[in-house]
């Protein structure tokens, strides 16, 4: 049966007339001090309310009835205060249902239950501990906004904040036994300073590694894997390198965090290879192959960095001078785009597969070098070329100017100065 296009039509009307029918619940709140006052403030801004939901869709009741105790009769459903371990189940009731969410957001996931109750929060209050994280403590409770609303506790920008509130709370963590830095740390971090710094909203946060309904720490064997989801050819090249089975079932930890840490990831450098704070030195000594070998990588990156850098000053020097030098520009891309693959192909730890973008970088970085000097050079002649026509033009002049002269005075324009005159 063809269902008729005024009902679509006249959908969004009913939800516009719920929302704006009788409401005591906001009515009564609204008249009170303090506390009892601020759900009626803070359910302007709610995403329920825009969507035409009201307080008994969520504490039951009757919404309609001016006497409180008939508004607030359980007969009605009025539950209150829900409590704290009810929480899930009762936001459950509305977003794990995918025939209720197609009303107001089709593409909503309605599985946000079922990863709760397997994440570490959801295990936790399963067993009876009330005071882990659910639904309100991530989402806040009556002025719920959609994640892309940048006021939202769980919008990217804010969300490692939000986390915050509980993680880098040390007398919460102290029963549970974990580490309250992680939130400093990730402050520090690369991650956070494209998120926070740069803006960049598909920077990761703490949603982006360790979920977020159903958050739990990263197994050791899974680290790579979840570091891989962005940085996947390092990951690739990881799992085929001699560290993969080794760093697995490192203590504390194992896979990309053994060198780059896991809250307070800092921009990677050669110094992580060779020198007093090198990670390799955590393993391997200075004089000991694998020593030799990280600071050889070293020098190779180092080495093509630099000369990269010399030929790109030389070459933005001929360019200031108005020289062409558009290939060589071109050609230095080329150039740093073999010193990122050198990067790359530090993660296999196979000085051999390393060393071809290097050898490549440098034949570049040779090339543009002298592709600068030459048009440097070409500059210097040009100049003196240019000296030279400017002297003679000043010669001819001055020459001109003496003809001039002569002529002006009666003198014969053809006569040198030094012949007699003729009578």
């Amino acid at each position: 049966m063809k269902v008729p296009a005024i009902v679509f039509l006249l959908a969004p009307l009913s939800l516009l007339a719920q929302s704006t029918a009788k409401n005591t619940c906001v009515d009564c709140h609204s008249a009170l001090d303090g506390a009892a006052q601020r759900p009626a403030l803070l359910i302007k801004n709610d995403v329920h309310t825009g969507n035409g939901l009201t307080c008994a869709d969520c504490h039951g009741g009757d919404r309609t009835a001016d006497d409180p105790g008939e508004a607030m009769n359980p007969a009605k459903g009025f539950i209150g205060k829900p409590a704290r371990t009810a929480i899930p189940k009762l936001c459950a009731r509305c977003h794990s249902s995918p025939d209720f969410m197609r009303k107001f957001r089709p593409q909503q996931r309605v599985d946000q239950f079922e990863l709760y109750q397997t994440s570490v929060h959801g295990k936790r209050l399963a067993s009876g501990d009330d005071t882990v994280a659910t639904c309100i403590d991530c989402h806040s409770i009556h002025d719920i906004r959609a994640v892309k609303d940048a006021m939202s506790p769980v919008h990217p920008l804010r969300l490692p904040e939000t986390c915050g509130h509980c993680h880098a709370d040390q007398h919460k963590m102290a029963k549970y036994g974990i580490p309250t830095d992680q939130f400093d740390g990730y402050r520090t971090s690369v991650h956070w300073n494209a998120l926070k710094i740069r803006g960049d909203l598909s920077a990761p946060n703490c949603a982006s590694c360790h979920g977020n309904h159903g958050a739990k720490p990263p197994d050791v064997e899974s680290v790579a894997a979840v570091c891989g989801s962005c940085h996947v050819l390092f990951a690739q090249l990881y799992q085929k390198s001699v560290h993969e089975p080794i760093f697995s079932g490192a203590a504390g930890g194992g896979g990309c965090i053994v060198c780059h840490s896991n809250h307070a990831i800092h921009q990677p450098s050669t110094a992580m290879l060779a020198g007093p704070k090198a990670v390799c030195s955590q393993c391997h000594e200075a004089e000991t192959p694998g020593g030799q070998v990280a600071a050889q990588m070293a020098k190779w990156l180092d080495g093509l960095d630099s000369a990269l850098n010399q030929s790109e000053a030389v070459v933005t020097r001929a360019d200031k001078y108005g020289m062409e030098v558009s290939e060589a520009q071109v050609r230095l891309g080329d150039g740093r785009e073999n010193l990122v693959k050198a990067r790359l192909a530090l993660h296999s730890f196979q000085p051999n597969e390393m060393k071809k973008p290097i050898e490549a970088g440098m034949a570049i970085a040779n090339e543009t070098l002298r592709a600068g000097q030459d048009a440097l050079h070409e500059k210097d002649v040009r100049r003196m070329g240019l000296a030279a026509s400017v002297v003679f033009i000043g010669i001819t002049i001055l020459a001109i100017w003496a003809l001039i002269r002569r002529i002006e005075s009666g003198g014969d324009p053809l006569r040198p100065a030094s012949a007699p005159e003729v009578k």
